[in-house]
């Protein structure tokens, strides 16, 4: 996949309810701490309406969608960076991944014990944050007393890093996440090379109860006030509404959404928003064979995503034929666009934008 974000939370706040939820894995959720062991990873096909307009369109053999990858991993405790709980385990899978889901618990059930006996959101995200900042910590001083010693020999790329790492560690110190701090493109190139656990983006889920699936309760606002604190996005789901609604039949489901007055479920927000957290754009590539959507990030250019589709694409690239997805709806067809002399020619300077729809020119 090359995209994933990491499920993260305190022991027993439904992270694996909602994993179980987004894909077929099977994560065990149960009423005690470290159920999850290993991480757990689900493909998840993205939701995108556009998808349905050109498969009607074109009615291909194939209809395929872009996807993301939810890794599940087990719940951290304070003293994680001690290596209390499973936490080493837990941390080092968290460094590979390229965003995190902070699941929160936004509900109160004396049958779902909580690992602090009593339910506190800005508590327990404040806990998780913490533990993942002690252990930065310990990268930083690790990596900072390398880089200063080789400073000291003349080597300036060594001394530019050091003095970055300083400037991490202070923050850290102060109790400021990594991803807080103000970079250059080649500083936050050499933070995403120490694979910093605060320095990557971040997401809350509020995990609701059945009464409160429009998150009105106060402790949904403490939620999306640390989330506007950080400038992070946050997002209201119910795990057991969620369960039921991915239980049920594809047909039934519509219905059972309009009983509980819901547009849409809220796993199609939690994987559009991180979509989004990544920076990903979708691009399509249409015909009677197969419509099929792809992921890039948002400022690639066409080479790199005809080698999405195949690296000879990449390599052998002359140009793509663009339009632009509202543009081809509007005419009805390539062929329709072609007539028009509206479809762009664009070379290898040329940026995607989400919803470009590409047929690509290459040599072999």
């Amino acid at each position: 996949m090359g995209f994933n974000c990491g499920i993260i939370g305190l022991p027993n706040v439904g992270k694996s309810t909602i994993f179980n939820a987004l894909s077929s894995a099977g994560a065990a959720a149960s009423n005690y701490p470290f159920t999850t062991i290993d991480p757990n990873v689900g493909i998840v096909p993205v939701p995108d309406a556009r998808l349905d307009v050109l498969n009607n369109m074109y009615h291909p053999k194939k209809l395929t969608s872009t996807a993301m990858e939810f890794v599940d991993i087990a719940g951290l405790v304070k003293g994680a960076s001690r290596g209390e709980g499973l936490g080493n385990k837990f941390l080092a899978n968290i460094r590979e991944v390229d965003a995190i889901v902070h699941v929160v618990r936004c509900f109160e059930d004396p049958d779902v014990v909580h690992v602090d006996g009593s339910v506190g959101p800005k508590r327990d995200i404040e806990t998780i944050e913490a533990e993942l900042m002690l252990a930065d910590l310990d990268t930083v001083e690790k990596r900072l007393f390398r880089k200063q010693k080789d400073s000291k020999g003349g080597d300036k790329a060594a001394k530019a890093e050091a003095e970055l790492l300083e400037r991490v560690k202070g923050m850290l110190e102060k109790g400021v996440a990594a991803r807080r701090g103000t970079y250059t493109p080649e500083e936050a190139e050499i933070l995403r090379n120490n694979f910093l656990l605060t320095d990557k983006p971040v997401l809350y889920v509020a995990n609701v109860s059945e009464d409160d699936l429009e998150g009105k309760s106060p402790m949904v606002a403490e939620v999306r006030k640390v989330a506007a604190e950080e400038g992070a996005g946050a997002v209201v789901i119910c795990g057991k509404v969620e369960s039921e609604i991915a239980a049920l039949p594809q047909e039934d489901r519509k219905a059972f959404l309009e009983d509980l007055g819901l547009a849409e479920p809220g796993l199609d927000r939690l994987i559009m928003a991180g979509y989004g957290l990544l920076g990903l754009i979708t691009f399509f590539t249409t015909g009677e064979d197969e419509v099929k959507a792809w992921t890039v990030k948002d400022g690639t250019k066409a080479p790199q995503a005809a080698g999405k589709i195949h690296s000879d694409f990449e390599k052998g690239f002359i140009r793509a034929e663009v339009i632009a997805y509202d543009e081809l709806v509007k005419l009805g067809s390539w062929n329709a666009a072609k007539e028009k002399g509206v479809l762009r020619q664009e070379g290898k300077e040329y940026v995607v934008k989400d919803g470009d729809c590409m047929l690509f020119k290459f040599n072999v």
